[in-house]
């Protein structure tokens, strides 16, 4: 059996893509199974050659046997089974099994009945395909389901012992049982990381004392994985205790799993080694149905909802309703004779959980005590922070919490040019002195990459050189992008570290809440970096490291910024501190209503520092009445990620790997469009691993690794996004999405650039809308295609001048310019923060502004002769949704380049037909006085001479209550000589 059990290492990897396709993979091949065992009957019957028809029969079951090891279902029984039948020649009885397990499996009911698979069952049954369908419909119906899981046994047991285990399991299962579950057995190390990567079913782990590393497969494919991703000594894993050291992996891997041991030795040592791992600890025990309660209750603490269960119970309870909301209970809309059908398509449930009580057994969202806290919790748990706070009115609303909770007039904070809007409006409500970071430009198909560390570091030197890294704050990036960019997070942070010791990193984590529930992605997100950084900070081998570091680095010039950039610098693990805050829409990649969020904090400082100002944040910010439904989605969005989040983000994964391959496989689509790769979208210098892209013919999509973990790429591709380049079509990207892919069928997209379109997969895009999609890019192809065929030669011509124009003409895109002086506090500086609180509260006053139209001109004119032209506003197109202008920004000649060739049609910000909004020359003369005594109005701006106070600009917030003030900003007092540094935590590292 050992020959048709085992397909080699390579090809392991080739079918498998690592762990990546895993369930289309074995779907896929059931099915094939099924059909070919059906031809084998035919052609058997009919004295048909059969050996080539065998040969891809035999090669199925072997690679279904290596995914079925580590299944309940079919059980290992039942695949020795298939293999006995097929050995023996019993093809009708093996067509029947085939069939019989191939259905349970693609109707998951084997989730809700034992599947029993004895040759005489088998041999017995006669009916037809059609009854046996119609049975496992019934059965799916009317049983009352309860949910299902996969309890892993890690054990080296014979095949009599495996089944007194499984046996002994299922007799302590009971009817009132709220779940049910079936059980794996395998008998190694290798074998168990395995199972735990391949079957998402899994959602408890035995460890049992004494099972050995080597599996009897060929797993050479998980050694690497082992030594990078889980810091494992593959060659010595052995020397310590296996058991604990496979339970730490797991954590690593799948941290949501319940983990329990079984052991002969003290279990006194092993709880104060192993506490952070393990749920029990069992001595010796024998009891199955200790073990049992035990595993029930730990899927119960991830399965409680508290919120949405309390939600539910208030629903059902009589009430009387003397308070806000007519439309609480429906009553308003059960009296009505108009508005009937409202109910009728909301149900009644919704609006019996429609409430303004926070008493009753609910809680309420400005100071939770109850259900509410305790959901909190338990998403932080879910997410991996210390604290987490739901957000009922979007990540806009997070983002402006956080920079109010951390920021102060006067702060300097370093941001993404691109980051979303909500943050410059942030900047602008807390004051912030805001130096914008430019992410590296991807100009052939109009897009921005990330920011890239060298620049953040360089900039961070410059305020120390300057004296004032006192006042930087906080770093803000995107991660990851809308395009898919994603950030090395622990890279980042510790580097910056190096330099400013207590800096806040704020995350905008918005489209990848998801990442946290996959171990590739996980190592990439905000919350695992900020454990990994304060786990590294404590060890022993790190300080070991630095020692090493400031021993090669003494030498260096501390004014040296080019010396410092060329290396890898670490902080000092005595004054660092891990300060990092995570903002995520949880309804754009998760379960949630539209505009459920959250908050993940994981900061050192926050209960001595930030909670009280934090509370105050979040009071301003939030809402007195939220949307119970939304809160009660975020509840139940964390049970479900806890429980099948690594299933669903695999799946999505799956889903996108499909979608890829369609599009590169089919010659039609290849001819006028091409998915973007790693190699499109980040230049070769961020890119050590070399990884062009993550598909290779010979290991299938196993490349992703190499540039997530191995090599630690500075920025990677998330693959769930795919970037369509359609530059030759001749169509541009909003065209594209609208006239075509919207308004023929009916598919929507966000996301486009000049010659692009981005498709994003999510937990819930199924196999059939990859297809749907397809279709409709093969559709549009042909009838382009169609259509250049009849272009007469004129039409030709500006066809290709449409094409040449979205391919050859693209403007460059422009960075940030500057803030004008008159919005610098330190204008002769080198470093570039920004007044731009005093700039947008200016920009009020129509009499300091004036529009010049750039369509005609004008402007180009005007800057031609000498005149800097400075925004009064915010500029945002959409797509991509950031500012190309802030207040206070001087409009360079790139940027009018780039608004004059843009094709989308809403711009925030702008009207054509006015102009841009700038500020007039004599404001910006004066703006140094802006909001004092001493600043002229209109009269004196237009020159008759008169001076009358403009207090009204004072009552606004102009600079009187910021700018003015900040001189006695307690940073500026006490700023350094430059080169020097304060004492304390903001001290070189």
């Amino acid at each position: 059996m050992s020959d048709k059990s085992k397909i080699t290492s390579a090809a392991e990897y080739s079918a498998l893509g690592f762990y990546h396709k895993v369930t289309f993979l074995r779907s896929d091949t059931w099915i094939r199974l099924n059909r070919m065992t059906v031809r084998l009957v035919e052609k058997e019957a009919a004295n048909a050659d059969t050996t080539q028809l065998r040969g891809e029969i035999r090669e199925a079951l072997a690679t279904l046997g290596f995914i079925e090891d580590y299944t309940a279902f079919p059980s290992k029984e039942d695949f020795q089974l298939l293999w006995r039948l097929f050995d023996d020649g019993e093809y009708l009885t093996l067509s029947r099994a085939v069939n019989r397990i191939s259905r349970a499996l693609s109707s998951d009911i084997y989730r809700n009945r034992p599947i029993t698979m004895s040759r005489g069952q088998i041999e017995g049954e006669e009916r037809d395909q059609e009854q046996e369908v119609l049975e496992l419909h019934l059965d799916t119906t009317m049983v009352q389901t309860r949910p299902y899981f996969e309890l892993l046994v890690v054990d080296d047991l014979s095949q009599k012992e495996e089944h007194v285990i499984r046996s002994s399991f299922r007799s302590a299962q009971r009817p009132e049982d709220q779940f049910s579950y079936d059980v794996i057995v395998v008998p190694s190390f290798q074998d168990a990381v395995a199972a735990v990567l391949l079957n998402p079913n899994i959602q408890a782990c035995i460890l049992r004392s004494g099972f050995r590393y080597e599996s009897k497969r060929e797993l050479a494919v998980f050694r690497r994985y082992l030594e990078e991703v889980c810091n494992i000594d593959v060659d010595n894993a052995t020397s310590t205790d296996i058991s604990v050291t496979l339970g730490r992996v797991i954590c690593q891997l799948r941290p949501e799993l319940d983990l329990y041991l079984i052991t002969n030795m003290a279990v006194e040592t092993y709880a104060a080694q192993s506490n952070e791992c393990f749920r029990r600890i069992f001595y010796r025990e024998t009891d199955y149905v200790e073990r049992h309660l035990n595993i029930i209750r730990g899927i119960n603490k991830r399965f409680d909802t508290p919120f949405f269960s309390a939600l539910k119970r208030y629903s059902r309870q009589p009430t009387g309703v003397f308070h806000a909301m007519p439309i609480s209970r429906a009553k308003s809309l059960m009296c009505s004779h108009w508005i009937r059908d409202m109910l009728e398509f909301y149900g009644l449930n919704v609006f019996l959980a429609e409430t303004s009580a926070t008493s009753g057994g609910l809680d309420s969202l400005s100071q939770p005590s109850g259900p509410l806290k305790t959901a909190q919790e338990y998403a932080a748990r879910a997410f991996g922070a210390r604290d987490t706070f739901f957000v009922t009115n979007g990540t806009s609303t997070a983002n402006k919490i956080v920079v109010q909770a951390l920021i102060k007039p006067g702060d300097i904070v370093l941001v993404d040019r691109d980051c979303h809007k909500s943050h410059h409006y942030g900047m602008v409500l807390a004051g912030a002195d805001v130096a914008y970071l430019d992410a590296y430009p991807i100009d052939q198909y109009s897009m921005y990459g990330g920011v890239p560390l060298k620049h953040i570091k360089e900039l961070l030197l410059k305020y120390k050189r300057n004296g004032k890294l006192n006042r930087v704050k906080m770093l803000l990036l995107t991660n990851c992008t809308f395009d898919g960019i994603v950030y090395d997070v622990e890279r980042v942070m510790e580097e910056c570290l190096a330099i400013k010791p207590d800096l806040v990193f704020l995350w905008d984590e918005a489209w990848f809440a998801f990442a946290a529930f996959h171990p590739i992605y996980r190592q990439r997100t905000a919350m695992c970096a900020a454990q990994t950084l304060r786990r590294k900070f404590r060890s022993a081998e790190y300080r070991a490291a630095y020692k090493d570091y400031l021993e090669r680095t003494k030498k260096l010039d501390p004014e040296d910024i080019d010396a410092w950039l060329g290396i890898r610098m670490m902080p000092n693990p005595d004054i660092a501190r891990v300060r990092t805050y995570a903002t995520q829409s949880t309804h754009k990649t998760l379960t949630s209503l539209r505009q459920g969020s959250m908050i993940h904090v994981f900061d050192q400082d926050y209960r001595q520092m930030v909670q009280s100002a934090f509370h105050e944040a979040y009071m301003t910010h939030t809402s007195t009445s939220p949307n119970y439904q939304i809160l009660a989605s975020l509840d139940l969005g964390r049970r479900q990620v806890e429980l099948e989040g690594y299933e669903l983000v695999n799946k999505q994964l799956e889903t996108a790997f499909a979608l890829r391959e369609q599009i590169n496989s089919q010659p039609l689509l290849r001819k006028s469009m091409r998915v973007l790769t790693n190699a499109d979208m980040v230049p070769a210098e961020y890119r050590p691993s070399g990884v062009d892209t993550y598909f290779d013919d010979e290991t299938g999509w196993s490349r992703m690794e190499d540039a997530w973990l191995y090599s630690k790429d500075e920025f990677v591709i998330d693959p769930t996004r795919i970037t369509l380049y359609i530059g030759e079509m001749g169509i541009d990207g909003d065209t594209f999405k609208n006239k075509y892919l919207m308004d023929k069928y009916g598919i929507q997209i966000n996301k486009t650039s000049r010659n692009t379109v981005l498709f994003m997969t999510n937990i819930g895009t199924t196999r059939s809308s990859i297809a749907y999609l397809i279709e409709a890019l093969l559709s549009i192809s042909r009838e382009l295609e169609w259509q250049q065929e009849e272009l007469s030669p004129p039409e030709r011509r500006l066809y290709s001048k449409r094409i040449k124009s979205l391919t050859q003409e693209l403007p460059p895109l422009p960075h940030f310019s500057r803030f004008h002086d008159a919005f610098r506090l330190d204008s002769a500086g080198d470093t570039p923060e920004g007044d731009m609180r005093t700039a947008f509260f200016m920009g009020d006053d129509d009499d300091l502004c004036e529009h010049i139209r750039i369509d005609n001109g004008a402007m180009q004119r005007l800057m031609q002769g000498g005149r800097e032209m400075v925004s009064k506003t915010f500029i945002i197109p959409y797509p991509p949704g950031f500012p190309i202008l802030v207040p206070g920004q001087v409009i360079s000649k790139e940027i009018l380049e780039f608004m004059l060739k843009l094709d989308v049609k809403e711009i925030h910000g702008y009207r054509p037909e006015l102009g841009l909004a700038v500020f007039t020359e004599r404001a910006l003369k004066a703006a140094d006085d802006y909001g004092n005594e001493s600043f002229p109005t209109k009269d004196v701006i237009e020159g008759d001479g008169s001076a009358v106070a403009s207090t009204a600009t004072a009552a606004r917030g102009g600079k009187s209550s910021t700018r003015a003030a900040r001189p006695s900003h307690p940073a500026d007092a006490t700023a350094p000589e430059a080169g020097a540094e304060k004492s304390g935590r903001s001290k070189d590292a």
